[in-house]
């Protein structure tokens, strides 16, 4: 189901979100954000969190930075991924500490 509904988003993003202008309010976009949630959260807590988000996604609200709060005790399994090429662990998620076990979700970029 979660790999599904990953592949609608993958669709979503490449062919219907270009015909749009661009006028998510916040960052991460709001695509980008159910994405993070569906990746670490459960699928009913993302489905609620990714809907209040595109709630949130008008004039009403002023917009900004908006990180996803994951709640979980940290597996360092579901935090890295291993490198077969190059023998060492990836970092795909940052968890920033918000309050007991709920955390900040940033994604980590690759450097070149």
């Amino acid at each position: 189901m979660r790999k599904s509904l990953l592949l609608l988003l993958d669709f979503y993003q490449k062919f219907l979100s270009v015909l749009g202008f661009g006028s998510c309010r916040y960052y991460p976009t709001c695509s980008e954000y159910a994405r993070w949630q569906f990746q670490q959260n459960a699928l009913h807590k993302a489905f609620v969190q990714t809907l209040l988000r595109i709630l949130r996604c008008n004039q009403l609200f002023p917009g900004g930075i908006d990180y996803p709060v994951v709640k979980k005790n940290l597996n360092f399994k579901r935090v890295c991924y291993h490198n077969a090429n190059q023998n060492k662990r990836v970092v795909k998620f940052w968890f920033v500490p918000k309050t007991d076990n709920t955390f900040y979700l940033i994604k980590s970029f690759k450097r070149k």
